[in-house]
């Protein structure tokens, strides 16, 4: 079973930064492709960005240009860097590990204050 921590949410005025993290319990990221997805009040779960396990990355259309996603294989770890963020950025953050099985994190909170 592999576990996903996320950190690195908070509270940060519109035009600010913040950098997620995401750490999996094991050896996974060579191997699965990793996600960002986030979910708003009342709305759906939305991919954010990805990351292949071949280093291939993909953006939401919204976030193109704001928001950078990276891994360092040797530190299990996943991030999520969101630059100019916007009140529309506000969710609730989650990891998602996509292979063989598929596996998700308990989520970050992100609040982007006008």
């Amino acid at each position: 079973q592999v576990q996903l921590v996320e950190s690195g949410g908070g509270l940060v005025q519109t035009g600010g930064s913040l950098r997620l993290s995401c750490a999996a319990s094991g050896s996974i990221l060579s191997i699965y492709d990793m996600g960002w997805y986030r979910q708003a009040p009342g709305k759906q779960r939305e991919l954010v960005a990805g990351i292949s396990s071949g280093g291939s990355t993909n953006y939401a259309d919204s976030v193109k240009g704001r928001f950078t996603i990276s891994r360092v294989n040797a530190k299990n770890t996943v991030y999520l860097q969101m630059n100019s963020l916007k009140p529309e950025d506000t969710a609730v953050y989650y990891c998602n590990a996509d292979g063989a099985r598929t596996f998700w994190g308990q989520g970050t909170q992100v609040t982007v204050s006008s």
